[in-house]
């Protein structure tokens, strides 16, 4: 039996050119980058080339890119570092209710240790409202942390208007970009960005990779304690050929490529959403089908009446991967946060709702198989609830 995977928003594949790259550096690049001899380096040098082509990718400087061991350190450094800096300013954070968990859980270990969260609400699409954000504001915020696209439903959130609200703030704008970064054009001097997280893993890159983006006078101590690499901004050898895999990640999603990516991700929604309406079946998007969001791999379904983890199993049996939200709470029996927070916890939305999300490597056939085979699936288990 053929597996099937469409669970590209937890992970994606390895691109052949990204395992190829990091097995020639492994091979024949084992300098450390720390070093002055000559092996070392030459280590320097591809990591340098690296932060360069990963920092001209956002419009950045090379030297405001700090590698990272991927999304969640990059924002559990952004959150509580920048607490830590800056309390003498004030104690008050802002976020959303649909945040990771690796934006969750640091603002929870904030919260116990004195510091006051403000999260935003959205609507059915997933969207926040900006005056909600410019009454939160006060005297006191001294952080912003909005993820740039959803998880779990793929909503984008209005980064550049947020950031023009912040720019004359004392308040430091974050953004979890994560399921975002590769897939859409982020600037970040366009949109007064101040911290920006990444994961190498979600653009065909390698598993525990990542950067943040420190803009030039935004200043905290390391979060890992330890050597003074990354200039000092994070200690620990630098996994140079991950990080040049990384890079190789990023160059091959040029903006043509990205094009083509939106506009075929477009079309496998709509080849799901128009065979389950030809064929009968009681579902609902989660969120939105605007064509115009930039934001298109995760495609995320209420299909009426049956649970999540129903589904999951079935469709795990006959060979496909799909999830129903965040693979950072797999195994987690409570109904979605991202879905509560949009239509209430007493919608079935949050317990009946799965995650479809694509890659480069998805194709229309397979598509085509995941789609058939969910609607067997729910006419069988239809049956046997009767």
């Amino acid at each position: 039996m053929k597996e099937i995977y469409l669970d590209n928003a937890a992970t994606t594949p390895m691109d052949k050119q990204v395992v190829d790259d990091m097995y020639d550096k492994m091979s024949n690049l084992y300098g450390n980058a720390s070093t002055l001899y000559s092996i070392g380096r030459k280590s320097h040098t591809v990591l340098e080339d690296s932060r360069d082509i990963i920092a001209k990718s956002i419009n950045a400087k090379p030297d405001e890119i700090v590698f990272t061991s991927g999304g969640s350190e990059s924002d559990n450094t952004a959150i509580i570092q920048t607490a830590e800096a800056r309390k003498e300013l004030g104690n008050h954070i802002i976020s959303t209710a649909v945040e990771h968990e690796a934006i969750l859980k640091p603002l929870a270990y904030l919260e116990k240790h004195g510091f006051e969260v403000t999260y935003l609400p959205v609507d059915e699409k997933g969207q926040i409202n900006i005056d909600d954000l410019k009454d939160a504001l006060d005297d006191k915020t001294i952080l912003v942390s909005i993820m740039t696209a959803n998880n779990e439903v793929g909503s984008h959130m209005p980064i550049h208007e947020i950031g023009e609200i912040l720019k004359d703030h004392q308040a430091w704008f974050h953004t979890d970009a994560v399921q975002a970064y590769g897939l859409m054009d982020i600037d970040v001097e366009r949109d007064h960005i101040d911290m920006l997280s990444t994961s190498a893993h979600k653009i065909n890159g390698p598993k525990m990779m990542g950067f943040l983006y420190r803009r030039t006078g935004v200043k905290f101590n390391s979060f890992v304690k330890g050597g003074d690499q990354e200039k000092k901004r994070r200690a620990g050898t630098e996994n140079v050929p991950a990080i040049s895999g990384f890079a190789k990640a990023v160059s091959l999603l040029t903006p043509e490529v990205k094009n083509k990516l939106h506009d075929r991700y477009v079309g496998f929604k709509k080849q799901i959403v128009d065979t389950l309406k030809d064929n009968d079946v009681d579902f609902e998007v989660n969120g939105s089908l605007d064509e115009n969001n930039p934001i298109q791999h995760v495609l995320n379904l209420w299909i009426k009446g049956i649970s999540s983890d129903v589904i999951l199993a079935n469709m795990d049996l006959e060979g496909f991967a799909i999830s129903a939200g965040s693979a950072c709470t797999a195994g987690n029996i409570e109904p979605s946060h991202v879905l509560v927070a949009m239509y209430g916890k007493d919608n079935h939305r949050a317990s009946e709702s799965i995650r479809v999300s694509f890659s480069k490597y998805t194709n229309a056939d397979e598509i085509d198989a995941f789609v058939n085979k969910l609607i067997q699936v729910i006419g069988r288990v239809k049956k046997v609830q009767k």
